[in-house]
């Protein structure tokens, strides 16, 4: 597995800004994605662009390195400063690694039997990666929502 994964990472930091325009494309015309419309397309491209980079440092990984946690911490943190709703910044995760797959498909870098074979584990693998990234994310976002409440509350108690 481990070459068709060295070519499934390597396609993803390669090609990250061809699918970092493609997704941005997809995350402001999609329904339930509907606040990015209303965001800068060049800032969200840069940030879907920083995700795909690091793919390769979470991707190789048996388990997500404190590095990799730490990212996607920061990409909540982001995601909640833009005001993006939690269920659309998960959401477009998901769309992320839409479209990771489909451009490894386009490309057709899994052709032959063997490679479909592996490409069913490189798949579970990305699959893994985003649900680590989900969970931290949704994490984030609920300690950042709790903080905001506290701080509110704390206001209201002072006034």
């Amino acid at each position: 597995m481990k070459r068709f994964a060295a070519r499934y990472v390597e396609l993803a930091q390669s090609h990250a800004q061809k699918m970092a325009e493609r997704w941005a494309d997809d995350v402001q015309n999609n329904i339930k994605t509907s606040f990015y419309k209303k965001l800068d397309r060049e800032k969200i491209i840069a940030k879907c662009i920083g995700f795909y980079h690091n793919f390769s440092l979470m991707f190789t990984d048996d388990k997500p390195s404190e590095q990799a946690l730490e990212y996607f911490r920061t990409y909540a943190r982001e995601s909640y400063l833009m005001g993006i709703p939690m269920e659309q910044a998960v959401y477009a995760l998901s769309l992320m690694r839409r479209h990771i797959w489909l451009y490894a498909e386009f490309q057709t870098i899994f052709s032959t039997a063997i490679d479909q074979e592996q490409a069913v584990d490189t798949l579970s693998r990305t699959i893994l990666v985003f649900d680590y990234a989900a969970y931290e994310i949704t994490k984030e976002y609920e300690a950042l929502i709790h903080k905001e409440k506290s701080g509110r509350d704390a206001d209201e108690k002072v006034n």
